[in-house]
C-alpha cells in the first residue's frame, strides 16, 4: 500500500503531456497556465501572437518541425525603435518586451525546438537573462529587426542545429531607404556568456550585406565558450571585442566574414593562458581576423582568398595602445593574402609566426606591400619568424614593411620570389619548413566541407563527422 501511494505521489509531480496545441489561443493559454517543467507541443500551422510569451523554469516548447510550425507576431504588435540599437552591456536599456519569446529571468533548463520564429517588426525572436542550461535546437529564426537570440549572463547554454536567416542587423526606420538603424545586431548576441556551446548552425543573409550589415555570433565578454561546426555567411562572422575573454575555442567553422576580437592594449591573459584558440576553420575573406588580443593562438586554418578581392590584411590591428602579447600564428595555409598576412598598427610584443605555408599571387590592385607590417616600437627581440614557406607567384613581395622590423629573428624559412632577402640572414636548420603535418579536416554544419590541404570539396555522404 505504501509503495502504491508513493508511486501515485511521484506521478502527481510529473508534468502531464497534453495533445499538441492547434490554435494561437491554446498556445498562449498553455504557456501562461502551464506549470514549471511542463512540455508544450505545438502542432503544424502558423501561430500569430499578439504579445510576448514568457517561458517558466524547466519548460519545453516543441513544434512539429521547421517546415511545419511557425510562430510570428501579430501585425499590430510594433514595438518602438527608441531603445534600438540596445546598449550591448546594460540590460536596463534594452526593450526586453520587444521579442517574440522571453525566458523568465533566472529560469533554468528551458528548451525550445523544432519550429520557425519570424517577426519582421520585432527587435528579435528570443530574449533571455541569467538563465542556466538554455537549450535551443532545430529552430529557424527568419527575419527580425535586430537579433535572433539576445542573451545576458547565459550559463551552460547549448545552441545547435539552428538556421538564422536575415536574423538581425541594421534596420530601416519606418521602411525609409537610407534611414540607417545604427549599430548592427546579430543572429546570436550574447553578453557575458559562460560554459556554453554554439554548434552546427547556419547563419546567412538573403539581402544586401552592405545595406544591412550583420553579425553572425556577437558578444561582449565570455568564458569557456566553444563555437564549432557552424557555417556563417555574413560579413562579421564572429565578434567578441572589448571585455575580458577566457578560453574561447573557435574551430571547424566555415567563416565567410571576419572574426573580430580586439581589446584595448590586448587585454589580460587569463590563468588558462588562452583568450582565443582559433583552429581548423575555413576562412574566405582577406580581412579575416581583427586584432589585437593577448593570449591568442591561431593555427591549422585554411585561409583561401580571392585575388580579385584583395582589400584586407588577414590579421589587422587598428589601435594605438601597446599590447604585451603573446600570440602564435602557426601551421596555417594562406592562399592569396591581399594587403598582407599580418598588419598591427599598435606596438605588439611576443609574436610567433612559424610553420605556415603562404602563397601569394598577383592581386587585382596589384598589392606590393610586404606581408608583415609592424609598429616601429615593437620589441622585436620577442618576435620569431621561422620554418615558414613563402612563395610569391607572379609579382614578388617583401617579407616585411618597416625598416625596424628587420631586427626580428628570422630563420629557416623557404622563400621564393621574396624581394627583401638581402636584408636578413635567414639561417637554415635541419627542421623542415612548412606545416608540421598535412592539413585535413571537415568543417561547417555537420562537417559539410572537407579541407584537404589547399583544396576543398563537399564532404561525401557517409564520411561526415
Amino acid at each position: 500500500m505504501l509503495r502504491i501511494s508513493l508511486a501515485l505521489f511521484l506521478l502527481s509531480l510529473t508534468p502531464v503531456f497534453a495533445a499538441p496545441v492547434t490554435t494561437s489561443e491554446e498556445l498562449i493559454r498553455a504557456i501562461e497556465q502551464g506549470a514549471e517543467g511542463s512540455t508544450i507541443e505545438i502542432g503544424p500551422g502558423t501561430f500569430v501572437l499578439p504579445k510576448q510569451l514568457s517561458l517558466k523554469p524547466g519548460m519545453t516548447l516543441k513544434g512539429a518541425g521547421l517546415e511545419k510550425t511557425t510562430l510570428t507576431g501579430a501585425e499590430g504588435w510594433k514595438p518602438s525603435w527608441e531603445m534600438m540599437p540596445d546598449s550591448e552591456i546594460d540590460m536596463k536599456r534594452v526593450n526586453t518586451d520587444a521579442y517574440l519569446l522571453r525566458i523568465e529571468e533566472k529560469a533554468s533548463d528551458v528548451t525550445i525546438s523544432d519550429l520557425t520564429l519570424t517577426a519582421p517588426q520585432l527587435h528579435g525572436a528570443i530574449f533571455s537573462s541569467r538563465n542556466e542550461n538554455l537549450h535551443l535546437h532545430h529552430l529557424r529564426i527568419d527575419n527580425v529587426l535586430y537579433c535572433g537570440l539576445r542573451t545576458f549572463y547565459a550559463k551552460g547554454a547549448k545552441i545547435h542545429d539552428c538556421e538564422f536567416i536575415d536574423a538581425g542587423g541594421r534596420w530601416k526606420r519606418g521602411g525609409i531607404p537610407g534611414a540607417d538603424g545604427g549599430i548592427s545586431g546579430g543572429a546570436i548576441f550574447a553578453t557575458w556568456m559562460t560554459d556554453s556551446e554554439i554548434s552546427h548552425n547556419r547563419i546567412r543573409r538573403t539581402d544586401n550585406l552592405k545595406e544591412r550589415g550583420h553579425y553572425g555570433i556577437k558578444g561582449r565578454g565570455g568564458r569557456r565558450i566553444e563555437i564549432h561546426h557552424n557555417t556563417i555567411e555574413v560579413n562579421f562572422s564572429i565578434e567578441f571585442p572589448f571585455e575580458g575573454a577566457d578560453s574561447f575555442d573557435i574551430h571547424h567553422n566555415i567563416l565567410k566574414g571576419v572574426v573580430s576580437i580586439p581589446k584595448h592594449a590586448g587585454g589580460k591573459v587569463p590563468e588558462s593562458g588562452i583568450t582565443y584558440d582559433i583552429h581548423h576553420n575555413y576562412f574566405t575573406t582577406s580581412y579575416a581576423i581583427e586584432f589585437v588580443r593577448n593570449g591568442v593562438e591561431i593555427h591549422h586554418n585554411l585561409f583561401d582568398f580571392d585575388v580579385e578581392k584583395d582589400g584586407g590584411n588577414l590579421i589587422s590591428g587598428f589601435g594605438k595602445a601597446p599590447a604585451a602579447g603573446p600570440a602564435s600564428f602557426h601551421n596555417n595555409l594562406v592562399s592569396n593574402p591581399g594587403r598582407g598576412v599580418i598588419w598591427i598598427n599598435e606596438p605588439y610584443h611576443h609574436l610567433e609566426i612559424r610553420n605556415n605555408h603562404i602563397i601569394t599571387r598577383t592581386t587585382a590592385t596589384p598589392r606590393k606591400e610586404g606581408l608583415f607590417g609592424f609598429h616601429a616600437e615593437c620589441d622585436f627581440s620577442t618576435f620569431l619568424i621561422a620554418d615558414n614557406i613563402v612563395e610569391c607567384i607572379g609579382l614578388g613581395r617583401g617579407l616585411l614593411r618597416r625598416d625596424e622590423s628587420y631586427q626580428i629573428p628570422i630563420r629557416n624559412n623557404h622563400l621564393t620570389n621574396v624581394t627583401d632577402t638581402d636584408r636578413y640572414e635567414n639561417p637554415q636548420t635541419d627542421a623542415k619548413p612548412g606545416l608540421e603535418a598535412p592539413l585535413f579536416f571537415q568543417c561547417g554544419v555537420h562537417g559539410e566541407l572537407t579541407v584537404d590541404g589547399w583544396k576543398t570539396r563537399p564532404t561525401e555522404v557517409g564520411t561526415k563527422e
